[in-house]
């Protein structure tokens, strides 16, 4: 029970990764708050975990919603120990100049500023409890960018130097921060990822991949968990590569 008696808000929670992670930080003892816009999707993964779990309906683009969740997660268990921030939004994959404002904005907000309201949020909690964890959600486009993805791959970046340097601004509180760096994966998202869904292009990008295969809820959940846990005590700063070699 590798996270017992530790609570984790999970943002992106009702499906894909943050689903995985969620299920996976329940069955090694944590208490789970699931997050997520998709208000039917958290309660039943809220639902399946059962008494450890409570879901919010969350945007996290907007520190309003940032602040009620992370209240929820107080009055239901009276601390926040690990602050996962999942949730993402893409572009379809294609001309970089074909991306409208909106679309970018979006990526923006959730990518990237919903990082920023996790801070102003936890960061002063997991001081007066003498420390915590913060991980995110990156991706192998903010190590090794391809074409197609450009703007998503920018605010996968701007995730990775976030994490690094609020890793060195929060060690001394003992916070740590951290994020994964999850090749695609059979997530909501992989179409766009993609640009469109056939067995060729799914071929394509396995092709890439070492291993073979695409990522599953699993694999990152794994990662995280590790990261999350007292076993990683001592590592901040990073961003682990969960993507069978792609970006070898």
């Amino acid at each position: 029970m590798r996270l017992e008696n530790k609570v984790a808000v999970i943002t992106g929670a009702a499906s894909g990764f943050g689903e995985g992670i969620a299920r996976r930080f329940a069955e090694e003892g944590a208490r789970v708050v699931v997050a997520d816009l998709n208000a039917k999707g958290a309660e039943r993964v809220a639902s399946d975990i059962g008494e450890a779990a409570i879901w919010t309906q969350t945007d996290v683009s907007l520190r309003s919603e940032f602040d009620e969740m992370v209240y929820a997660a107080k009055s239901a268990f009276g601390r926040i120990d690990i602050m996962v921030n999942n949730a993402g939004y893409t572009h379809r994959n294609g001309d970089m100049l074909n991306v409208d404002e909106e679309t970018f904005d979006l990526i923006t907000a959730v990518n990237m500023k919903a990082i920023y309201h996790a801070a102003l949020a936890v960061v002063p909690i997991m001081e007066r409890q003498g420390g915590g964890v913060i991980l995110t959600t990156a991706s192998t486009a903010g190590l090794r960018p391809r074409p197609g993805l450009t703007w998503y791959n920018a605010s996968k970046g701007w995730a990775i130097t976030a994490t690094k340097s609020m890793a060195v601004e929060l060690a001394p509180k003992n916070i740590r921060v951290n994020c994964l760096c999850p090749v695609a994966g059979e997530t909501g998202m992989l179409e766009k990822f993609m640009g469109a869904d056939t067995p060729e292009i799914r071929e394509k990008f396995r092709a890439s991949i070492p291993l073979g295969r695409l990522s599953t809820p699993l694999d990152i959940a794994n990662a995280a968990l590790w990261l999350a846990s007292d076993e990683a005590a001592f590592i901040t700063g990073v961003a682990i590569e969960v993507d069978g070699g792609r970006c070898i």
